[in-house]
């Protein structure tokens, strides 16, 4: 399988984690050790899918994509460790602890993590409809669900649910783009490779 084939799965994948996320927070799901488990991993996906992404559009995307890249990756990684400390750290931690750690260095790299995240969102969305390859109206489901799905603790809760959701259908729609994108590349290579084998006329 290509490398943009699993950014693809990856993206579904994403999509489907954010969905239960939103689902798990809003009720309508249990809290359960499996949907907490999983919760990190929808940031962890993103990566994967927005770094296929960039492989697709990187030759028309030009230096924005490549900065929009790599503040969206570092955004996603943060938000990772982020989720995970929050599923797997602090809830074993006293409440004293964790609002000591939240009102000091630990609160400001959150706050840093959110603002690089929301920057490399927007720069990379930019990249990415500039560059034609992705579908206009997936990227701004994506670039507008993301800015409160990277404001978690600035936005009310429904707001930022809403935001994942929104982002999750334009992830969903990336990845369904970035899919076929290989399918059509993989089809020219094959009917290059066909006609290259043909005997020549003597």
């Amino acid at each position: 399988m290509s490398v943009h084939r699993v950014a693809a799965v990856a993206g579904f994948a994403c999509a489907v984690l954010l969905f239960v996320n939103s689902a798990r927070r809003a009720g309508y799901l249990p809290e359960t050790a499996l949907t907490h488990a999983i919760a990190p991993f929808g940031a962890l996906t993103g990566l994967l899918a927005i770094t296929g992404i960039y492989l697709l559009i990187r030759r028309t995307s030009g230096t924005l994509g490549l900065v929009g890249y790599v503040l969206n990756s570092a955004g996603l990684a943060g938000a990772f460790a982020i989720e995970y400390t929050l599923h797997f750290v602090f809830p074993y931690l006293g409440g004293g602890v964790v609002s000591g750690l939240l009102t000091g260095g630990t609160g400001r790299a959150f706050l840093v993590t959110s603002v690089v995240l929301l920057v490399g969102v927007v720069t990379f969305s930019a990249a990415a409809i500039r560059s034609g390859a992705m579908p206009v109206v997936g990227v701004l489901l994506y670039a507008v669900g993301m800015v409160p799905g990277s404001l978690r603790n600035v936005v009310p809760l429904p707001v930022y649910l809403a935001g994942l959701v929104m982002a999750g259908v334009g992830v969903a729609w990336m990845a369904a783009r970035l899919w076929s994108a290989t399918e059509l590349a993989e089809s020219q290579a094959s009917k290059r490779s066909g006609r290259s084998a043909m005997p020549s006329a003597s």
